[in-house]
């Protein structure tokens, strides 16, 4: 017999940022740092290549969920609090 455990996931903890990718596109967005506590570990202590960005605001449209390969970013602009 399996019994299911609860599992407790911390509440995720967005921060808008504003990322320029190597072919000129700007996009503004949110991340989940639920797991790192700056926008800057997220790309130097995460081993994953890619960043997940939700309502993602770019010349296509708004409100995307983006998956971007960290080698594309040229800058990434954390928004003040």
């Amino acid at each position: 017999m399996h019994t299911k455990q609860n599992v407790s996931h911390p509440d995720p903890v967005y921060k808008k940022i504003t990322i320029k990718t190597s072919d000129g596109a700007t996009i503004q967005g949110k991340i989940n740092l639920t797991s790192q506590a700056r926008v800057s570990e997220l790309f130097t202590k995460s081993d994953s290549p890619f960043i997940v960005l939700v309502d993602a605001v770019l010349r296509e449209g708004q409100g995307k969920v983006l998956v971007i390969n960290k080698e594309h970013i040229v800058w990434v602009e954390p928004e003040e609090d």
